[in-house]
């Protein structure tokens, strides 16, 4: 299975181009934090490149910019070339399929954000799910009740 959900900001304005046969693409990379550090170091962030056709490419090119977090889905796709030195390159990109807004619209209307995913635009629930009230299901993780969980020693390497 190949599939790949990231969130993570934009590093320039996507740029709209077409194929020789006048298909819309756009390749643009999105810088991504990890969420593991480790104690008393600066997190790191990792830089993907991503690819869009047709409609999605369209959508992303005319409501994203700069800075702007956007989510996404799609499947990684890997390629190889040779370069002017004779050298065998590999590269790899993410193949965006569906992408969302993550943060509230910057103009004075409101309102929920929106979508695009299959040609077709959606509510999106993302902002409005990640504000819930903590529920019987995840009451422990809300309250803080670390019952279940292990101290580990913040120096010395994960076991895994």
């Amino acid at each position: 299975m190949n599939n790949v959900s990231l969130i993570g900001r934009l590093t320039a304005d996507p740029e709209l181009r077409h194929t020789q046969s006048d298909i819309a693409t756009t390749r643009f990379s999105i810088a991504v934090d990890r969420t593991y550090s480790r104690q008393g170091e600066e997190k790191q962030t990792d830089f993907i490149s991503i690819v869009a056709w047709r409609q999605t490419a369209e959508f992303i090119c005319k409501y994203f910019s700069k800075g702007q977090r956007i989510a996404l889905t799609g499947s990684i796709r890997t390629g190889s070339y040779t370069d002017r030195d004779g050298n065998k390159r590999y590269t790899f990109d993410v193949q965006a399929d569906n992408v969302e807004f993550c943060e509230p619209k910057r103009d004075s209307y409101g309102g929920s954000s929106n979508s695009y995913s299959n040609n077709s635009y959606s509510n999106n629930s993302y902002q409005q799910s990640s504000r819930q009230e903590p529920t019987p299901s995840n009451t422990a993780y809300a309250s803080g009740d670390a019952g279940d969980f292990v101290d580990m020693p913040g120096d010395e390497d994960l076991p895994f």
